[in-house]
This record gives C-alpha cells, sequence and structure tokens, in this order.
C-alpha cells in the first residue's frame, strides 16, 4: 500500500495534506485554543482591522472586545455581529498552507508564497467582517444566508484561486510549464 501511495502522484498529495491539516487541527483545537490567548489576540486584531476599514469609510462603529463570549464589531445602531473563533481564519491559513506544503515546488517558493496567501485570505477576512457588520446594520435579514454561504462560498473560492495559482506559477510544475 505505501508503495502505491509513492508511486501516485494525486494520492501522495492528498496523504499528505489530509495527514498534516489532521495533526495542525488537533494542535489549534486542544493546545492553541484551549492553553493560549492567541485566538482571542487574533479575533481582536481582526475586529480592530474591520473598525478601521468601516471607520475609514464613514461609519460610526462600536466593538467589544471583553473575552472568549464577547467580542463584537458593529456599526451604532445595529446589533453587529459576533467574531468567534471559527471567524478567524486561522484553520484556513492552515488549509492553504498545507495545500501548498504538500504540493511538489521549490521550499523558496514556499517560503514567501505560504505568508502572501495567509495575508491575502486574512485581508479578505476583514473585508468579510466589515461587510457583515454593514449587512447586520442595513439588512439583518440576509446575515445568517450572507454568513453561512455567501462569505463561505467567496473565502473557499480564493483559497483554491491561491492553490491554482501555486500549481500553475510557482510549482514545479508551473516552473516548468514556463521554462517549456
Amino acid at each position: 500500500m505505501k508503495a502505491f501511495i509513492k508511486s501516485n502522484a494525486f494520492l501522495r498529495f492528498i496523504v499528505t495534506a489530509g495527514l498534516l491539516y489532521f495533526i495542525l487541527y488537533l494542535l489549534y483545537q486542544f493546545i492553541v485554543k484551549r492553553y493560549t490567548f492567541y485566538d482571542q489576540k487574533f479575533i481582536g486584531l481582526i475586529i480592530e482591522s474591520a473598525d478601521f476599514l468601516l471607520k475609514f469609510i464613514g461609519y460610526k462603529t462600536f466593538k467589544v472586545l471583553q473575552d472568549r463570549d464577547m467580542q463584537v464589531i458593529g456599526i451604532d445602531g445595529s446589533n453587529g455581529v459576533w467574531i468567534g473563533s471559527n471567524c478567524n481564519a486561522i484553520t484556513l491559513f492552515t488549509l492553504f498552507s498545507v495545500f501548498v506544503v504538500a504540493y511538489p515546488g521549490s521550499q523558496k517558493n514556499k517560503l514567501w508564497f505560504i505568508p502572501a496567501g495567509i495575508l491575502a485570505i486574512h485581508l479578505l477576512n476583514v473585508l468579510r467582517v466589515a461587510a457583515l457588520a454593514m449587512i447586520a446594520d442595513s439588512y439583518p435579514q440576509y446575515l445568517n444566508f450572507n454568513h453561512t454561504y455567501t462569505f463561505t462560498f467567496l473565502v473557499y473560492s480564493f483559497i483554491f484561486f491561491l492553490w491554482i495559482l501555486w500549481v500553475n506559477k510557482f510549482s514545479i510544475k508551473g516552473q516548468a510549464d514556463e521554462r517549456s
């Protein structure tokens, strides 16, 4: 079985990515979330960034950064949006990073592509939170739909786009295609 997986590039990618993601997910769930404040600090960064963006475009905002249970950003007059640990995109950073690490490519390219991709995903997440705050203000009846479907589709599509960019432009395959 091991030889079959090694000889099949697709299976090798799936097994490598699956194992890496599983290990990192367990580390996050059972160590980072339980024994550190990394989660809350990152949620605070997202809220501060979304708050800055909303104020920059002219909204009067409010935010609550108290503890694990009370992390909210909103536009004055609305209920705002609660930001939980599932909204901080850390698992998405992990998913993206694992895809790039598991796919062949130069370590040099991975060293800059992964942080650049994580930054792009983070910026998209800040835009998502700001947009959800605007939806909560103007069209609260559509908040749940947009949170659950629209933005989930957009964020995962963006991660897929970044991975396709890696595969076609910066991986070993992408570099070989450019030379031909």
